[in-house]
């Protein structure tokens, strides 16, 4: 009797499709009011998509409040506050939203007059709808998976490492869940899981992958592993 082979690993590209919310902040206590009842995806759009649409994180302020408050309201305290918030280190949405409110309200609690926009842009709340969309490469095997992920656009490293952890279910992502569930890859899945996309970006994020990957063929070359 045949054993059943392993599902392959099926790539999927995404883009965004953008609401505007008809929600705006031109000073910090705004950003603060406007933030606590803006619904969650906006907090997911301004904090975890930005990796979206800046494939590279290398800016001192890697998440749209931060980056607003800094080079439009030019409060840097703030931005600098705002900007060590890792998305990625909490266990909801809520809980994200919760820290960020906390830090303007802190921030704000002893200001008068509270730091507005003088001469820059008013922040617009926007969220977002994540669409997948096929890229034609799958995997079966773990050299396979390794070319794919070579030269996958890097929508697919958001939408299997980032998207899929939040907002989709897998607190692992995609990825480690592949390499651990069909092709017994635990360990490797375990190391791709902790990776941590808030620091590089995605381009870090495959690089990263790649390298455990290499690793993991070079044993297999060597004689062990699946």
């Amino acid at each position: 009797m045949d054993m059943a082979q392993p599902a392959p690993f099926v790539f999927f590209g995404c883009v965004e499709l953008r609401e505007l919310l008809g929600l705006r902040a031109r000073d910090e206590r705004e950003l603060m009011e406007q933030l606590e009842r803006a619904p969650l995806g906006a907090v997911y759009y301004h904090t975890h998509s930005v990796f979206l649409r800046h494939y590279q994180v290398t800016g001192a302020y890697p998440n749209d409040f931060a980056n607003w408050v800094a080079a439009q309201v030019r409060d840097q305290v703030l931005g600098e506050r705002l900007a060590v918030v890792d998305p990625f280190a909490f266990g909801s949405l809520e809980a994200l939203r919760d820290e960020l409110v906390s830090i303007i309200d802190h921030h704000i609690a002893t200001l008068h007059p509270v730091p507005r926009v003088v001469f820059g842009d008013p922040f617009f709340f926007v969220q977002s709808h994540v669409i997948e969309v096929p890229t034609g490469l799958e995997a079966r095997t773990l050299g396979e998976f390794r070319r794919c992920l070579a030269e996958v656009d890097a929508s697919s490293i958001y939408f299997h490492a980032l998207e899929s952890k939040v907002r989709r279910g897998h607190p692992r992502g995609d990825f480690a869940d592949w390499l651990g569930e069909a092709r017994g890859r635990e360990s490797l899945a375990e190391e791709i899981a902790r990776i941590n996309p808030y620091l590089g970006g995605l381009e870090e994020i495959r690089l990263r992958i790649l390298r455990l990957v290499d690793a993991a063929l070079g044993e297999e070359a060597q004689g062990g592993g699946p």
